[in-house]
Protein backbone atom coordinates (compact mmCIF):
# COMPACT_ATOMS: atom_id res chain seq x y z
CA UNK A 1 0.00 0.00 0.00
CA UNK A 2 2.58 2.22 0.93
CA UNK A 3 4.90 1.73 -2.81
CA UNK A 4 1.00 1.88 -3.99
CA UNK A 5 0.90 5.69 -2.37
CA UNK A 6 4.22 6.42 -3.16
CA UNK A 7 4.12 5.72 -6.59
CA UNK A 8 1.29 7.80 -6.93
CA UNK A 9 2.49 10.70 -5.38
CA UNK A 10 5.17 10.75 -8.04
CA UNK A 11 7.85 9.85 -5.19
CA UNK A 12 10.65 6.80 -4.45
CA UNK A 13 10.62 7.01 -0.83
CA UNK A 14 9.03 8.01 2.29
CA UNK A 15 11.89 10.37 3.51
CA UNK A 16 11.62 12.47 -0.37
CA UNK A 17 8.03 12.68 0.89
CA UNK A 18 9.25 14.50 4.50
CA UNK A 19 11.65 16.13 2.55
CA UNK A 20 8.79 17.53 0.22
CA UNK A 21 6.56 18.17 2.45
CA UNK A 22 8.53 19.73 5.78
CA UNK A 23 10.22 23.45 5.17
CA UNK A 24 13.93 22.59 4.93
CA UNK A 25 14.53 25.13 8.36
CA UNK A 26 12.56 22.91 11.11
CA UNK A 27 13.16 19.42 9.50
CA UNK A 28 15.52 17.76 11.84
CA UNK A 29 17.30 14.62 10.34
CA UNK A 30 19.00 12.96 13.27
CA UNK A 31 17.76 10.16 14.86
CA UNK A 32 15.35 10.41 18.40
CA UNK A 33 17.62 9.51 21.05
CA UNK A 34 14.33 6.86 22.49
CA UNK A 35 17.03 4.68 24.30
CA UNK A 36 16.54 0.58 23.87
CA UNK A 37 13.11 -0.83 23.30
CA UNK A 38 11.32 -2.41 26.04
CA UNK A 39 8.80 -4.46 26.45
CA UNK A 40 5.08 -4.12 28.53
CA UNK A 41 6.43 -5.30 31.77
CA UNK A 42 9.85 -3.57 31.73
CA UNK A 43 7.99 0.00 30.46
CA UNK A 44 6.05 -0.19 33.14
CA UNK A 45 8.58 -1.15 35.79
CA UNK A 46 9.99 1.92 34.59
CA UNK A 47 6.94 4.44 34.74
CA UNK A 48 6.18 3.26 38.45
CA UNK A 49 10.34 4.39 39.27
CA UNK A 50 9.55 7.39 38.05
CA UNK A 51 6.55 8.01 39.98
CA UNK A 52 7.88 7.06 42.97
CA UNK A 53 9.84 10.47 42.52
CA UNK A 54 6.69 12.65 43.08
CA UNK A 55 5.82 13.68 46.44
CA UNK A 56 2.68 13.34 47.99
CA UNK A 57 1.53 16.03 49.63
CA UNK A 58 -1.84 17.33 51.78
CA UNK A 59 -3.13 20.07 49.40
CA UNK A 60 -5.28 23.16 50.84
CA UNK A 61 -4.28 25.11 48.54
CA UNK A 62 -8.28 25.20 46.59
CA UNK A 63 -8.53 27.77 43.48
CA UNK A 64 -10.68 25.19 42.33
CA UNK A 65 -8.92 21.48 42.16
CA UNK A 66 -9.75 19.57 45.85
CA UNK A 67 -9.75 16.37 46.86
CA UNK A 68 -12.42 14.11 46.47
CA UNK A 69 -13.42 10.25 47.06
CA UNK A 70 -13.97 8.14 43.72
CA UNK A 71 -16.65 6.13 44.54
CA UNK A 72 -14.94 2.13 44.34
CA UNK A 73 -18.19 1.04 41.97
CA UNK A 74 -17.29 3.95 39.75
CA UNK A 75 -13.60 3.73 39.72
CA UNK A 76 -13.97 -0.13 38.68
CA UNK A 77 -16.99 -0.16 35.85
CA UNK A 78 -16.34 2.96 35.20
CA UNK A 79 -12.89 4.82 35.53
CA UNK A 80 -10.98 1.43 34.58
CA UNK A 81 -13.69 0.10 32.16
CA UNK A 82 -12.33 0.78 28.41
CA UNK A 83 -15.90 0.22 27.52
CA UNK A 84 -16.17 3.68 29.19
CA UNK A 85 -12.66 4.90 29.24
CA UNK A 86 -12.30 4.86 25.55
CA UNK A 87 -15.48 7.21 25.15
CA UNK A 88 -14.99 10.54 22.89
CA UNK A 89 -17.98 11.73 20.95
CA UNK A 90 -21.19 9.78 20.50
CA UNK A 91 -20.94 10.76 16.84
CA UNK A 92 -23.07 7.24 16.16
CA UNK A 93 -26.43 7.58 18.00
CA UNK A 94 -27.18 3.99 17.02
CA UNK A 95 -24.31 2.72 18.64
CA UNK A 96 -23.84 5.45 21.43
CA UNK A 97 -26.87 5.17 23.16
CA UNK A 98 -25.60 4.66 26.63
CA UNK A 99 -23.09 6.89 26.38
CA UNK A 100 -25.72 9.60 25.32
CA UNK A 101 -27.40 8.82 28.33
CA UNK A 102 -24.88 9.04 30.96
CA UNK A 103 -24.05 12.53 29.27
CA UNK A 104 -27.76 13.74 29.37
CA UNK A 105 -27.59 12.43 33.53
CA UNK A 106 -24.67 14.78 33.39
CA UNK A 107 -26.57 17.49 31.76
CA UNK A 108 -29.20 17.26 33.95
CA UNK A 109 -27.17 17.34 37.11
CA UNK A 110 -25.71 20.15 36.21
CA UNK A 111 -29.24 22.18 35.17
CA UNK A 112 -30.27 20.91 38.73
CA UNK A 113 -27.89 22.07 40.90
CA UNK A 114 -26.87 25.41 39.15
CA UNK A 115 -30.77 26.30 38.75
CA UNK A 116 -30.33 27.22 34.98
CA UNK A 117 -32.41 25.44 31.93
CA UNK A 118 -29.92 24.15 29.51
CA UNK A 119 -26.16 22.69 30.09
CA UNK A 120 -24.26 21.27 27.48
CA UNK A 121 -22.37 17.70 27.54
CA UNK A 122 -19.02 19.47 29.38
CA UNK A 123 -15.90 21.54 28.27
CA UNK A 124 -12.64 21.13 29.02
CA UNK A 125 -11.84 22.73 32.31
CA UNK A 126 -12.99 25.74 34.05
CA UNK A 127 -10.73 28.42 32.87
CA UNK A 128 -11.52 27.66 29.05
CA UNK A 129 -14.91 27.18 30.17
CA UNK A 130 -14.66 31.06 31.22
CA UNK A 131 -13.41 32.09 28.12
CA UNK A 132 -15.87 30.29 26.09
CA UNK A 133 -18.70 32.24 28.35
CA UNK A 134 -17.18 35.50 27.44
CA UNK A 135 -17.27 34.50 23.86
CA UNK A 136 -20.68 33.83 23.83
CA UNK A 137 -21.65 36.75 25.74
CA UNK A 138 -19.67 38.67 23.05
CA UNK A 139 -21.71 36.59 20.25
CA UNK A 140 -24.87 37.97 22.14
CA UNK A 141 -23.62 41.25 22.57
CA UNK A 142 -21.73 42.07 19.33
CA UNK A 143 -22.18 45.82 19.51
CA UNK A 144 -19.78 45.93 22.87
CA UNK A 145 -16.43 45.28 23.73
CA UNK A 146 -15.91 45.45 27.32
CA UNK A 147 -15.82 42.44 29.34
CA UNK A 148 -15.39 42.85 33.15
CA UNK A 149 -13.88 40.04 35.13
CA UNK A 150 -13.83 39.86 39.22
CA UNK A 151 -10.53 40.08 40.57
CA UNK A 152 -11.96 37.67 43.18
CA UNK A 153 -12.14 34.79 40.50
CA UNK A 154 -9.39 32.11 40.06
CA UNK A 155 -6.07 33.42 38.57
CA UNK A 156 -6.26 30.41 36.24
CA UNK A 157 -9.30 31.65 35.15
CA UNK A 158 -8.61 35.39 34.70
CA UNK A 159 -4.96 34.39 32.77
CA UNK A 160 -6.92 32.10 29.76
CA UNK A 161 -9.59 35.50 29.60
CA UNK A 162 -6.73 37.69 28.65
CA UNK A 163 -5.62 35.34 26.28
CA UNK A 164 -8.51 34.36 24.69
CA UNK A 165 -9.50 38.45 25.04
CA UNK A 166 -6.90 39.76 23.03
CA UNK A 167 -7.65 38.20 19.19
CA UNK A 168 -11.45 38.83 19.70
CA UNK A 169 -10.97 42.66 20.23
CA UNK A 170 -12.38 42.66 23.22
CA UNK A 171 -11.40 44.72 26.18
CA UNK A 172 -10.82 43.09 29.67
CA UNK A 173 -10.86 44.79 32.67
CA UNK A 174 -10.14 42.82 35.83
CA UNK A 175 -11.12 44.82 39.04
CA UNK A 176 -13.25 44.51 42.25
CA UNK A 177 -17.24 43.88 41.65
CA UNK A 178 -18.21 46.81 43.47
CA UNK A 179 -16.22 48.52 40.81
CA UNK A 180 -17.54 47.52 37.49
CA UNK A 181 -18.75 50.15 35.18
CA UNK A 182 -21.71 48.83 33.39
CA UNK A 183 -22.40 50.88 30.71
CA UNK A 184 -23.35 50.84 26.96
CA UNK A 185 -20.04 49.58 26.05
CA UNK A 186 -20.14 46.42 28.73
CA UNK A 187 -21.12 43.39 27.02
CA UNK A 188 -21.13 41.12 29.98
CA UNK A 189 -19.00 40.22 33.61
CA UNK A 190 -17.80 37.40 35.29
CA UNK A 191 -18.04 36.86 39.38
CA UNK A 192 -16.69 33.85 41.46
CA UNK A 193 -19.06 32.23 43.53
CA UNK A 194 -17.61 31.52 46.31
CA UNK A 195 -14.19 33.81 45.65
CA UNK A 196 -11.11 32.57 45.36
CA UNK A 197 -10.55 33.17 48.36
CA UNK A 198 -13.27 31.27 49.92
CA UNK A 199 -16.30 34.70 50.55
CA UNK A 200 -19.45 33.94 49.48
CA UNK A 201 -21.01 37.26 48.02
CA UNK A 202 -24.17 38.43 47.29
CA UNK A 203 -24.53 39.00 43.75
CA UNK A 204 -28.00 39.93 43.07
CA UNK A 205 -27.50 43.38 43.31
CA UNK A 206 -24.77 43.04 40.52
CA UNK A 207 -26.97 40.78 38.29
CA UNK A 208 -30.33 43.19 38.50
CA UNK A 209 -27.51 46.54 37.77
CA UNK A 210 -26.30 44.61 34.64
CA UNK A 211 -29.33 43.39 33.53
CA UNK A 212 -31.08 46.99 33.03
CA UNK A 213 -28.07 48.03 30.56
CA UNK A 214 -28.11 44.58 28.42
CA UNK A 215 -25.15 43.37 30.21
CA UNK A 216 -24.94 39.34 30.49
CA UNK A 217 -23.58 37.83 33.88
CA UNK A 218 -21.33 35.05 34.32
CA UNK A 219 -21.22 32.98 37.00
CA UNK A 220 -18.18 30.65 37.81
CA UNK A 221 -19.66 28.43 40.68
CA UNK A 222 -17.93 25.26 42.77
CA UNK A 223 -20.81 22.96 41.68
CA UNK A 224 -20.63 20.67 45.31
CA UNK A 225 -21.13 24.46 47.38
CA UNK A 226 -23.90 24.55 45.35
CA UNK A 227 -25.84 21.69 47.24
CA UNK A 228 -26.04 23.76 50.30
CA UNK A 229 -25.70 26.96 48.89
CA UNK A 230 -28.29 28.99 46.46
CA UNK A 231 -27.74 28.25 43.06
CA UNK A 232 -26.88 31.21 40.51
CA UNK A 233 -29.72 30.42 38.09
CA UNK A 234 -31.76 31.92 41.15
CA UNK A 235 -30.29 34.96 41.83
CA UNK A 236 -29.83 36.46 38.09
CA UNK A 237 -26.68 34.74 36.33
CA UNK A 238 -27.24 34.21 32.76
CA UNK A 239 -24.23 31.70 32.20
CA UNK A 240 -23.78 29.34 34.89
CA UNK A 241 -19.80 27.39 34.60
CA UNK A 242 -17.23 25.85 36.76
CA UNK A 243 -15.65 22.22 36.90
CA UNK A 244 -17.15 18.96 37.85
CA UNK A 245 -13.69 17.60 39.45
CA UNK A 246 -15.04 17.59 42.97
CA UNK A 247 -17.45 14.86 41.91
CA UNK A 248 -15.48 12.27 41.97
CA UNK A 249 -12.88 13.00 39.19
CA UNK A 250 -9.26 12.92 41.47
CA UNK A 251 -6.99 16.26 40.67
CA UNK A 252 -4.62 14.49 38.90
CA UNK A 253 -1.50 17.00 38.91
CA UNK A 254 -3.57 19.59 37.92
CA UNK A 255 -6.36 17.95 34.86
CA UNK A 256 -7.93 16.85 32.73
CA UNK A 257 -11.09 17.41 34.48
CA UNK A 258 -14.38 18.23 32.96
CA UNK A 259 -15.86 21.65 33.15
CA UNK A 260 -19.54 22.28 33.33
CA UNK A 261 -21.87 24.73 31.26
CA UNK A 262 -25.03 26.37 31.93
CA UNK A 263 -27.65 29.03 30.15
CA UNK A 264 -31.13 29.72 29.37
CA UNK A 265 -33.10 27.96 26.88
CA UNK A 266 -32.70 31.00 24.59
CA UNK A 267 -28.91 30.97 24.14
CA UNK A 268 -29.18 27.52 23.03
CA UNK A 269 -28.09 28.25 19.71
CA UNK A 270 -25.36 29.92 21.01
CA UNK A 271 -23.68 27.47 23.51
CA UNK A 272 -20.53 26.22 23.01
CA UNK A 273 -19.56 22.42 22.44
CA UNK A 274 -22.61 19.33 22.20
CA UNK A 275 -26.06 18.98 23.95
CA UNK A 276 -27.99 15.42 24.26
CA UNK A 277 -31.53 15.13 23.56
CA UNK A 278 -34.11 12.72 23.68
CA UNK A 279 -35.52 11.90 20.23
CA UNK A 280 -37.63 9.29 18.65
CA UNK A 281 -36.60 6.06 16.54
CA UNK A 282 -37.83 5.27 13.86
CA UNK A 283 -40.38 2.58 15.71
CA UNK A 284 -41.28 5.09 17.70
CA UNK A 285 -39.12 4.68 20.80
CA UNK A 286 -37.56 7.18 23.26
CA UNK A 287 -33.80 7.61 21.61
CA UNK A 288 -30.93 9.72 22.40
CA UNK A 289 -29.02 11.69 20.04
CA UNK A 290 -26.56 14.65 20.02
CA UNK A 291 -29.26 17.55 19.70
CA UNK A 292 -26.58 20.13 18.92
CA UNK A 293 -22.93 20.39 17.99
CA UNK A 294 -22.79 24.60 17.27
CA UNK A 295 -19.56 24.16 17.36
CA UNK A 296 -18.24 21.42 15.12
CA UNK A 297 -15.36 23.18 12.51
CA UNK A 298 -16.78 20.39 9.79
CA UNK A 299 -20.52 21.51 10.25
CA UNK A 300 -19.71 25.17 11.07
CA UNK A 301 -16.33 25.67 9.78
CA UNK A 302 -14.88 29.62 10.40
CA UNK A 303 -18.39 30.08 12.27
CA UNK A 304 -17.81 27.45 14.83
CA UNK A 305 -18.86 28.40 18.43
CA UNK A 306 -15.33 27.24 19.96
CA UNK A 307 -11.71 25.52 18.49
CA UNK A 308 -11.15 24.44 22.07
CA UNK A 309 -11.69 20.93 22.82
CA UNK A 310 -15.36 20.48 23.83
CA UNK A 311 -16.14 17.58 25.62
CA UNK A 312 -14.51 15.80 28.46
CA UNK A 313 -16.66 12.56 28.05
CA UNK A 314 -14.97 9.82 30.40
CA UNK A 315 -15.04 12.82 33.29
CA UNK A 316 -18.45 14.06 32.77
CA UNK A 317 -19.95 10.58 32.71
CA UNK A 318 -18.08 10.21 36.08
CA UNK A 319 -19.05 13.24 37.71
CA UNK A 320 -22.96 12.66 36.35
CA UNK A 321 -22.52 9.22 37.83
CA UNK A 322 -21.29 10.66 41.34
CA UNK A 323 -24.48 12.62 41.90
CA UNK A 324 -25.89 9.14 41.11
CA UNK A 325 -24.49 7.61 43.11
CA UNK A 326 -25.11 9.53 45.89
CA UNK A 327 -27.92 11.41 45.44
CA UNK A 328 -29.22 14.93 46.35
CA UNK A 329 -29.99 14.56 50.11
CA UNK A 330 -26.25 12.61 50.50
CA UNK A 331 -24.61 15.37 48.47
CA UNK A 332 -26.68 18.35 50.67
CA UNK A 333 -24.65 16.08 53.44
CA UNK A 334 -21.33 16.10 51.90
CA UNK A 335 -21.10 19.80 51.16
CA UNK A 336 -22.19 20.42 55.31
CA UNK A 337 -19.97 18.05 56.34
CA UNK A 338 -16.93 20.10 54.39
CA UNK A 339 -18.47 23.39 55.95
CA UNK A 340 -18.98 21.72 59.12
CA UNK A 341 -15.11 20.70 59.63
CA UNK A 342 -14.48 24.33 58.07
CA UNK A 343 -16.10 25.64 60.75
CA UNK A 344 -14.25 24.12 63.12
CA UNK A 345 -10.84 24.96 61.92
CA UNK A 346 -12.18 28.47 61.80
CA UNK A 347 -13.24 28.38 65.48
CA UNK A 348 -9.59 26.74 66.61
CA UNK A 349 -7.21 28.90 64.51
CA UNK A 350 -9.57 32.09 66.44
CA UNK A 351 -8.68 30.73 69.84
CA UNK A 352 -5.23 30.59 69.10
CA UNK A 353 -5.35 34.11 68.39
CA UNK A 354 -5.49 34.54 64.31
CA UNK A 355 -8.11 36.55 62.35
CA UNK A 356 -10.28 34.63 59.76
CA UNK A 357 -11.46 37.08 57.14
CA UNK A 358 -14.41 35.90 55.63
CA UNK A 359 -17.47 36.62 57.29
CA UNK A 360 -19.34 34.29 54.99
CA UNK A 361 -17.48 30.82 53.68
CA UNK A 362 -18.27 27.44 52.14
CA UNK A 363 -14.85 25.49 52.78
CA UNK A 364 -12.11 28.27 52.07
CA UNK A 365 -10.89 30.67 55.17
CA UNK A 366 -8.56 33.65 54.46
CA UNK A 367 -6.41 34.00 57.77
CA UNK A 368 -4.12 37.12 58.90
CA UNK A 369 -1.55 36.13 60.11
CA UNK A 370 2.11 37.82 60.85
CA UNK A 371 3.86 34.54 60.82
CA UNK A 372 2.98 33.33 58.16
CA UNK A 373 6.69 32.33 56.84
CA UNK A 374 7.09 30.05 60.03
CA UNK A 375 3.20 28.39 59.37
CA UNK A 376 4.93 28.22 55.43
CA UNK A 377 7.85 26.52 56.83
CA UNK A 378 6.03 24.25 59.62
CA UNK A 379 3.53 23.31 57.05
CA UNK A 380 6.09 21.97 54.31
CA UNK A 381 7.71 19.70 57.51
CA UNK A 382 4.43 18.13 57.43
CA UNK A 383 3.78 17.93 53.65
CA UNK A 384 1.40 20.19 53.81
CA UNK A 385 0.18 22.69 51.33
CA UNK A 386 -1.26 26.10 52.38
CA UNK A 387 -2.11 28.92 49.41
CA UNK A 388 -0.01 31.86 50.28
CA UNK A 389 -1.46 35.30 49.18
CA UNK A 390 1.22 37.07 50.61
CA UNK A 391 3.67 37.79 53.40
CA UNK A 392 0.49 38.08 56.03
CA UNK A 393 -1.91 36.19 54.40
CA UNK A 394 -2.81 32.62 53.55
CA UNK A 395 -6.18 30.45 52.78
CA UNK A 396 -6.71 26.83 53.87
CA UNK A 397 -9.76 24.58 51.60
CA UNK A 398 -10.92 21.66 53.13
CA UNK A 399 -12.70 18.85 50.59
CA UNK A 400 -14.80 15.47 50.79
CA UNK A 401 -11.41 13.70 52.44
CA UNK A 402 -10.83 15.81 54.76
CA UNK A 403 -11.04 14.56 58.54
CA UNK A 404 -11.22 15.89 61.91
CA UNK A 405 -7.86 14.87 63.23
CA UNK A 406 -6.75 16.76 59.17
CA UNK A 407 -7.96 19.80 61.47
CA UNK A 408 -6.26 19.12 64.28
CA UNK A 409 -3.05 18.54 62.11
CA UNK A 410 -3.36 22.00 60.56
CA UNK A 411 -4.04 23.78 63.91
CA UNK A 412 -0.81 22.22 65.81
CA UNK A 413 1.08 24.22 63.04
CA UNK A 414 -0.24 27.20 63.46
CA UNK A 415 0.52 26.01 66.83
CA UNK A 416 3.90 25.40 66.59
CA UNK A 417 4.71 28.66 64.61
CA UNK A 418 3.70 30.54 67.41
CA UNK A 419 5.97 28.83 69.76
CA UNK A 420 2.88 26.86 71.71
CA UNK A 421 3.40 23.52 72.18
CA UNK A 422 0.40 21.55 70.00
Amino acid sequence: EIKAMLETLGISSLDELVQKTVPAEILDDSLLNTGEPADEFSAIKLLKSIAEKNTVRRSYIGMGYTGTITPPVILRNILENPGWYTQYTPYQAEISQGRLEALLNFQTMVCDITGMEIANASLLDEATAAAEAMAMIARINPKRNCFYVSSSCHPQTIDVLKTRAEPMGIKLIVTDENKFVTDENTLGILVQYPTSDGKINDYADVCDKAHKNGILVAVAADLISLAILKPPGEWGADIVIGSAQRFGVPMGYGGPHAAFFATHKKYERKVPGRMIGVSIDVHGNPALRMALQTREQHIRREKATSNICTAQVLLGVMAGMYAVYHGPASLKKIAGRIHGLTKILESGLVKLGFEQLNSDYFDTLKIKSPKTAEIKMEAEKQSMNFRYFDETHLGISLDETSTLENVNDILRIFSKALGKSP
